[in-house]
């Protein structure tokens, strides 16, 4: 049976555009700055783009040389605590260079274009299909990175020129904590007679606790990178965050969510098993109405489910374009919700996706969540772009 999940991007209008569009302004993962974001332990499969990397810019490290540079796939990374990064890739055909760059001040790329981040690993022989970090090493496998809390990496693999090879990505950061039980507490709280901020990860059908990576953005009090199962924070003020949730196996969740200062609150989030027919929502990706301009602040959303396609390149989808109007299907519908879903297939090619593996159709208001929509929530789910995972 063929597995079919569909990501469910909600379309908001809005009154302003990203002037080039996406297509124009995206980044490519060939880039330092179009790294590909890890966020959990896991098995991925990223694939080379055949591109000529031009913009890898190495050129600051003589110790760099013998890295060819010229298809390239560069990957980020922060660790959740302290502890130690492992991980292999390996490629069917041909061979893997790496290089291991660290963080020093807060711009990771602007470092290594200068020559200034450390690099901390580095394999630049062209003998080995597999590279990595281990506490066994041997051929292209270096010892593992003892990494503190909140350090940046970012990985560069290399491969032969043109290649378009898949590479099997095993990723493992091993705290330093003596186990992960299935319930694990992360207590933040400086004022035990002050409001909580509590934040519960479950699981939607058994409603266990789960053990995710979690990243809050949007309140300096708050921000980073957590890992854990219930979370627990103090607030001085209140605030709007940004909450990014991810268990391997399961469909990722992104909220935005008010915060008040003044009472205890609770945020349960459910996260459902990937599996056939499942639905997953990415909310707020935001056009220009009546048009296919996708609005800047809508970026970060597509650049998610680029790191999703990205690193499971055995997946091919096809990207639904719907639009919200009354009565039969027209021309003008239909053109509209095809140039919406074409739109988001070029920002994906730009960004190193294959575009064999992408298919975009419109199909206007033929298939609305809402057939007789009578509040602007139930015209904003029929505004929408299904991405279709087979």
């Amino acid at each position: 049976m063929t597995k079919v999940i569909i990501l469910l991007l909600l379309i908001v209008s809005a009154n302003y555009s990203l002037a080039q569009g996406p297509g124009k302004s995206g980044i490519s993962m060939t880039r330092c700055d179009g790294a590909i974001n890890i966020f959990e332990d896991g098995d991925f499969h990223p694939q080379f783009t055949g591109e000529k990397g031009s913009e890898v810019l190495v050129e600051a490290y003589p110790s760099l040389t013998k890295i060819d540079s010229k298809n390239a796939i560069w990957f980020s990374y922060i660790a959740p605590s302290d502890g130690d990064l492992t991980f292999s890739a390996t490629v069917a055909n041909g061979y893997l260079q790496m290089v291991v760059f660290e963080e020093l001040g807060g711009d990771i790329c602007g470092e290594i274009e200068k020559g200034e981040s450390e690099i901390k690993r580095l394999h630049s022989g062209k003998n080995d299909k597999t590279v990595g970090l281990n506490f066994e090493i041997g051929g292209g496998v270096l010892y593992s990175l003892p990494i503190r809390k909140g350090r940046k990496i970012q990985l560069l693999l290399v491969t032969n020129e043109e290649s378009k090879e898949k590479v099997e990505l095993a990723w493992n950061f091993i705290e330093k904590v003596e186990s992960l039980a299935e319930e694990k507490i992360v207590d933040r709280r400086y004022d035990d007679f002050a409001p909580t901020f509590r934040i519960v990860i479950k699981d939607l059908k058994t409603n266990e606790p789960l053990i995710a990576n979690l990243s809050i953005e949007g309140s300096k009090e708050l921000v980073g990178l957590y890992v854990g199962s219930e979370f627990m924070f103090n607030v001085e003020r209140n605030c709007n965050i940004i909450i990014k949730c991810e268990v391997e196996g399961y469909f990722f969740v992104d909220r935005e969510e008010y915060v008040s200062s003044f009472e205890d609150n609770e945020i349960i989030i459910l996260l459902e098993k990937v599996s056939a027919g499942k639905t997953m929502q990415i909310e707020e990706l935001e056009f220009v109405p009546g048009t296919s301009e996708i609005v800047k602040s809508s970026e970060p959303k597509l650049r998610r489910l680029k790191d999703f396609l990205a690193l499971n390149a055995d997946i091919n989808v096809e990207i639904q374009g719907h639009v919200h109007a009354l009565g039969k299907n027209t021309i003008a519908g239909q053109k509209v919700s095809e140039a919406r879903a074409k739109r988001v297939m070029k920002y994906l090619i730009t960004n190193g996706i294959d575009k064999s593996r992408l298919k975009a159709v419109g199909l206007g208001n033929t298939m609305p969540i809402y057939p007789e929509a009578q509040h602007f929530y139930e015209e904003q789910a029929n505004r929408r772009v299904e991405v279709v995972v087979q």
